[in-house]
Order: C-alpha cells, then structure tokens, then sequence
C-alpha cells in the first residue's frame, strides 16, 4: 500500500509565457521531477508501521526530498537553457527559436528520463511589446513639438499603455479634449468637436483606464490619450496603465504637463490643436505559445500536487539569473 505521500499526484506544469522568469524555477521543477518517484519509495509506509504519525511522515519526505537536490544537477539544466539562448540570439523569448527549443528540450528529457505522462498545449498570446518606441508630435498654431518617450517615467513626457494598437497617422489629426473625467455617456456626447475620427484626450480620475478606452471606442475616436491628474507628488509622470487584451484603439498615456498643455491650448484656440501618432506593436495579432504538463501515472487526482514555472526570457536577454516563482 502507498504511503499518503505516495498517494499525491503530480502536475508539474512548466509554463511558456511569464513577465518575471523563472528559468531556474524550471531547473529546479525538472530536478523534481526526476526525483520525486525514486525518493518517495524511501519513505515508510504509515499504514505498515503505525508508529509513525503523519507530521513525521512528512518531515521525513521533506527531508528526501531537499537532500536530493544538488546544485550540479540544478546547474547541468541552467547550463542548457543558456546553450539553447546562445544558439538562438541570445535569447528564449517567447515566439523566437529559442523558446520552441526550451520547449523540445524540456519535453523530451522529461520524456526520457521519467515515466510521467507529458503533454504540450498550445494556446494563443496577445502582445504588449512594442517594435520600437512610439512617437508623438503635437501641433499647436503649427508650432510642431516632438514629445518625449522613455522608459525612465520620471523624465518621460508619455509612455505606452500595454495592449495598444497601432497606429501610423500619415498626418496630424485634431485633438478632442472630453470634458469632466470621460467616464460617462455624457462626456463624450458633450465633447466639442465629436471625438468621432478625431484623438480624445482624457484626465485620469473616478472609472478605471478599461472603461475610459471602451468609451472611446463607442465614440468612434481614432487614438486616446490619458493624461495623469497631478493631484500628487506620484500623480505627476506617465504610468503604466494597462488596458484589457480586446481594446481596439491607439492609446498612450501622458503626464500631467503634457496632458494639460494640450487640453489647455484647446481650448484656449478650438481647431488649432493636432497631433501625429506612430505606435508599432511587436506583434499586431495573437500568436501561439504553449505550455508543458508532466503528470505522474499514478495517485490520487483528488491529492494533486501543482508544481509550476515559467519557461521563456525576455527579448534582450536568456533568462539564466532572473527571478522565478513556483506555485505549490
């Protein structure tokens, strides 16, 4: 008879798609894996030497489990991961070379060095990488203004709103500042001119950035901008404001001053005030990723152990050293 602990089951998932990375997570998920079967038969049975209560049961499978791990191991995977990134560019990013080797290689030594059931399902990706920085120019009286990106927001003028469309405004289209915050019917309706066609530009404040962009696209706008609301200290640069992945429109969010002197010079001159937009997204429509499963062929499904990881790296770099995150 199987010991409680022999009795969990297993479900390492190792998933191909995560902001903070965790390749060594990975290393150390398939060092599990490897050892989890042959440690477990080590351990007494509870139910043949009922002298052993569970709490110690588990300190001893802990125990097996911890002292079975060694680094050189660990390393031996973390060592392939960067032969794999150094093959391909440098990096395993996902949709890149790569990241479907990552993949081939961790399926297939699981596959021979185990007897768990491996699966790969694939699955789609909306991107939130840009090809390159975006760009701004605003138009007031005709005195053009290039505007400032960086990823250093105290010094940015604007920055990206994560799962922004494109845009390439092959000329300057009129601004429409929304009245009050933009989170109503009214707003918009009240907007003058019509924001249809033209780029609204909005406060931040009282509804969420989703629902500012869902009123946008309701009123037919080619391109929102956001501007912060400089009610504080920390209200005064750009932020990272992220839409849901179904937003259809251009969109960027900006600081206070910038957002102000726009609204500002709009109203003070109606008409006057244009601005040209060029975002380029890395990936314009949803591409596949997928994740790996390993699953133990035997044990209870209803004392499921979960073990996960993240696979990929990010595009400038492997992904060797970086931070990783296990769900049990």
């Amino acid at each position: 008879m199987l010991t409680t602990m022999q009795q969990k089951k297993f479900l390492i998932p190792i998933i191909g798609i995560g902001i903070i990375l965790g390749t060594i997570i990975v290393a150390l998920s398939i060092v599990t894996l490897i050892k989890v079967n042959n440690k477990f038969h080590g351990i007494v049975d509870n139910d043949i030497n009922p002298t052993v209560n569970s709490k110690a049961l588990q300190q001893s499978s802990d125990s097996i489990l911890a002292t079975s791990i060694r680094i050189e191991e660990v390393m031996t995977y973390l060592n392939e991961l960067q032969r794999i990134a150094t093959d391909f560019n440098g990096t395993r990013a996902i949709d890149t070379p790569g990241f479907d080797a990552t993949l081939d290689y961790i399926s297939n030594y699981l596959t021979a060095n185990t007897n768990y059931k491996v699966t790969k399902t694939f699955f789609y990706v909306v991107s939130t990488g840009l090809a390159r920085q975006p760009i701004i120019l605003s138009s007031i009286k005709n005195t053009i203004k290039n505007h400032t990106y960086s990823t250093n927001l105290s010094t940015a003028e604007f920055y990206q709103i994560p799962y922004t469309t494109s845009a390439n405004f092959s000329d300057y289209i009129g601004l429409t500042v929304i009245p009050n915050l933009g989170c109503s019917d009214d707003d918009w309706l009240n907007a003058s001119p019509s924001p249809a066609g033209r780029v609204a530009l909005v406060k931040r404040g009282e509804c969420t950035f989703v629902e500012k962009g869902l009123l946008a696209a309701q009123y037919n706008a080619a391109a929102l901008l956001i501007y912060n609301d400089g009610a504080a200290p920390d209200r005064f640069s750009p932020i990272t404001a992220a839409f849901n992945e179904n937003n259809t429109l251009p969109a960027l969010f900006l600081s206070f001053q910038l957002g102000q002197t726009l609204a500002d010079a709009a109203q003070l001159t109606p008409g006057n005030v244009s601005v040209l937009i060029n975002i380029d997204r890395l990936h314009e429509f949803p591409f596949p990723s997928a994740n790996i499963c390993a699953d133990t062929p035997t044990g209870s499904i209803s004392q499921t152990i979960v073990i996960g990881s993240h696979s990929d790296s990010v595009p400038a770099g492997p992904g060797i050293n970086d931070n990783g995150k296990v769900t049990i």
